[in-house]
């Protein structure tokens, strides 16, 4: 696709990197058909090809719309796309550019300002937990909509607290300990088993993905340099044999620290040695197939596994967690229809585009349905909480499963 850029984004370095992105994207529509939201809306603005013809449009110079934004919005930022692309077209990267772009030219209204600001100032913000402390002590008693973004409170468990000479540092996340806080102490405890230690480290907190995917990418990127000031001295010192993510969207926003601060000088090189070590940890199951052979307890039952987008289209990693947990003993099954599209969770996509995300939860939630599980597993908080909204089956992270299949019976 050739393209003139207007002189304001030429030079620009936004406007460099859209060009070489666009060079590769030959028009095929290829990314249409696995595309959730043209599968719901059947129009060609609300598939990666249209959205992609807006932003050369923008960039060529033509003046935006509130019409161009709200496509652009649509967009689950699944990356689908990008998996069943030929020509590899880093379409994710070309959307965020696309929204600061069109965000900077089109004001949005007052509510959905004030909306967005409330999440992205909200969700990262220490005031999160205690509030979620407080909507779960009244759950009953909120309204329909709001209860279901209010998980029913869990107990954690017990942290374990033996040393190992293997280390790994993982990120706490900025929702999960007050959402769902068994996903980090299960992890802790599985890892534990397999004789590794779990570094959290104190001063480490969003992985700036909501920030910046709300458009305040200076904001989300500062949150990014936080991040790897708290690693650093554990990496430094070789404390730690890699970062380990059991969210799958922060995995996928951490592994791109090195591309997304490739221009700051001062953390270029060190942003670049993160995402190098980043493993998200399904990547790690085949070492818990070997430490646990004969140590877990039989699991009973059908678990019906959501792979999250972000990591099998983000992270570009397919079939590794039903394949280890199958190895390890569970019954696991993917749906047999529609396995690689969204569920709609999309972090904050389902709060504010409900109308996509509802139908989208409904439509995975029933090919899940299908398999007649027990128990629903996905690999991110978002997903979880998400699919657990509409759903009587309880729906966990695979973590958690492992983890109670290694205590005594």
């Amino acid at each position: 696709m050739q393209t003139e850029l207007a002189a304001e984004f030429k030079d620009t370095i936004e406007g460099r990197e859209a060009e070489a992105i666009l060079r590769k994207c030959v028009h095929c529509g290829f990314c249409t058909a696995t595309c959730p939201t043209y599968q719901l809306l059947g129009d060609e603005l609300d598939g990666p090809r249209g959205r992609i013809y807006l932003i050369k449009q923008v960039l060529e110079g033509h003046t935006p719309t509130r019409a161009t934004q709200l496509h652009l919005d649509r967009c689950l930022t699944c990356r689908n796309c990008e998996t069943t692309c030929p020509s590899g077209v880093q379409y994710g990267h070309l959307v965020d550019i696309g929204r600061k772009i069109v965000d900077d030219k089109v004001p949005r209204p007052v509510a959905e300002k004030a909306l967005r600001w409330t999440l992205k100032e909200g969700l990262p913000s220490p005031v999160f937990g205690p509030a979620m402390k407080l909507g779960q002590a009244v759950r009953g008693l909120l309204p329909a909509a709001l209860r279901t973004k209010v998980p029913a409170p869990r107990a954690p468990g017990t942290w374990p607290m033996r040393k190992h000479a293997r280390k790994m540092l993982m990120l706490a996340g900025c929702v999960q300990p007050s959402m769902a806080p068994n996903i980090n102490s299960a992890t802790a405890r599985v890892l534990d088993a397999a004789g590794i230690e779990t570094v959290i480290a104190p001063s480490a907190g969003c992985c700036g993905a909501v920030r910046f995917h709300l458009n305040d990418q200076s904001g989300g990127r500062a949150q990014m340099r936080a991040n790897i000031d708290a690693w650093w001295p554990y990496v430094e010192r070789g404390d730690v044999e890699a970062i380990v993510m059991n969210a799958s969207g922060c995995g996928v926003t951490v592994r791109e620290y090195g591309h997304l601060l490739k221009d700051d000088a001062a953390y270029a090189d060190k942003a670049q040695r993160i995402s190098a070590m980043t493993r998200d940890l399904s990547e790690l199951l085949p070492q818990f197939v070997e430490a646990f052979e004969g140590r877990l307890s039989p699991h009973s039952g059908t678990v019906a596994y959501h792979p999250p987008c972000t990591l099998q289209h983000g992270q570009q990693l397919r079939g590794g967690v039903e394949k280890h947990l199958r190895a390890l003993g569970f019954d696991v099954r993917v749906a047999m229809s529609e396995s690689h599209l969204c569920c709609g969770s999309a972090g904050t996509y389902s709060v504010l585009q409900p109308e996509l995300a509802m139908p989208l939860r409904d439509r995975k939630l029933g090919h899940l349905n299908q398999l007649q599980p027990n128990v629903i597993v996905s690999a991110n908080i978002g997903c979880i909480t998400h699919l657990q909204s509409g759903s009587v089956i309880p729906v966990r992270h695979w973590v958690e499963l492992l983890d109670e299949a290694l205590r005594p019976a």
